[in-house]
C-alpha cells in the first residue's frame, strides 16, 4: 500500500525583534507556532539585550535588510498568516509596510508593541506615526493591550467602555478588526470589534496570578495568527488564543530572577 502524503502544515511568519532568553520575539513566537502544529519563519526587525530582569539595549536592523528577508521568504513559501510585534524603528516599519502593500497577505496580525514589560521603549514616535498611518490599514487584526491602545488612540483605555471607545476610534484610523487585550483587569476581558458588527463582543477570561507574565502580547498574537492561518473565523480565533494564553500562564516555567517567559 502506497504511504499516505502528508499534508504540509500551514506557513506563519513572525517579523518582530529578538529577545535572547525567548520570553517575547520571535524565539517565543517560534514556539508559540509549534505549540499550534503549524510551521514558523521569521524576519527580524532588532536585536535586543535583555533578560527576565528587563531590556538593557536595542539595536535596530536596516530597513534593506528586512525587505531582503521578507521578499526572499515570501518568494519561495506560501506564507498562511503573518503575525507583527515588535517593529523598533520607523525604518523597519516603512520596509514592512512596503512589503505588506507589494504582496498583500491575507492574514495579517498586528501587535504594536510600543514598550517592554520593564518600561522600555521600542518604537520611537516616527515609528509610531508610520504604523499608524500605512500598517493599520493593511493589518486583518490589531491587538493592542490597554496602554498600547491609549497610547494609538490618545484615549484614557482602563475599563470595558473605554476599551470599547478605543477600539472604535481604532477602527475609525482605519483598522478593520481590533482586539483590545485586558489582561491586567480583574477579571481580564478583551473587547473584539469586528468590520461590519455594530455591537462589540467581549471575552472575560480568568485570572492567574503568577510571576511568569513576560510574553503574553506575543503569545497571543501569534496564537492567533495561527488560528487563522488554520482557517478559524477571527472569533474562533480570538477564543481559542485567549485559552492557549490562559493555559500558558497556569503552566509558566518559573526561570530567571525578573518576570519569567509565559512560554
Amino acid at each position: 500500500m502506497a504511504s499516505r502524503m502528508r499534508q504540509p502544515r500551514a506557513v506563519v511568519l513572525s517579523i518582530a525583534g529578538y529577545d535572547p532568553s525567548s520570553g517575547a520575539g520571535v524565539t517565543a513566537d517560534i514556539k508559540t507556532i509549534a505549540a499550534h502544529a503549524c510551521y514558523g519563519i521569521t524576519c527580524m526587525t532588532a536585536i535586543t539585550v535583555q533578560s527576565t530582569l528587563g531590556v538593557k539595549r536595542v539595536e535596530p536592523l536596516e530597513g534593506s535588510l528586512i525587505t531582503e528577508t521578507l521578499n526572499e521568504l515570501a518568494g519561495d513559501l506560501d506564507i498562511a498568516a503573518i503575525k507583527i510585534g515588535m517593529l523598533g524603528s520607523a525604518e523597519a516599519a516603512r520596509a514592512v509596510a512596503a512589503f505588506l502593500k507589494r504582496s498583500r497577505p491575507k492574514n495579517v496580525v498586528l501587535d504594536p508593541v510600543l514598550k517592554s514589560s520593564s518600561g522600555a521603549t521600542l518604537l520611537s514616535v516616527e515609528g509610531v506615526q508610520v504604523l499608524k498611518e500605512r500598517l493599520l490599514g493593511i493589518a486583518s487584526v490589531i491587538t493592542p493591550n490597554l496602554e498600547e491602545a491609549a497610547a494609538l488612540t490618545g484615549l484614557h483605555v482602563g475599563n470595558l467602555e473605554e476599551m470599547d471607545e478605543a477600539a472604535r476610534h481604532l477602527q475609525q484610523a482605519g483598522a478593520r478588526n481590533v482586539i483590545i487585550t485586558g489582561g491586567h483587569l480583574d477579571p481580564p476581558v478583551d473587547v473584539i470589534r469586528m468590520q461590519g458588527n455594530g455591537r462589540a463582543v467581549t471575552m472575560v477570561g480568568t485570572k492567574v496570578n503568577t510571576g511568569s507574565t513576560h510574553g503574553t502580547g506575543c503569545a497571543f498574537s501569534t496564537a492567533l495568527a495561527c488560528n487563522l492561518a488554520l482557517g478559524r473565523t477571527l472569533l474562533d480565533a480570538a477564543k481559542a488564543s485567549k485559552l492557549y494564553v490562559e493555559t500558558a500562564l497556569k503552566n509558566a516555567p518559573r526561570l530567571g530572577r525578573g518576570i519569567g517567559p509565559v512560554v
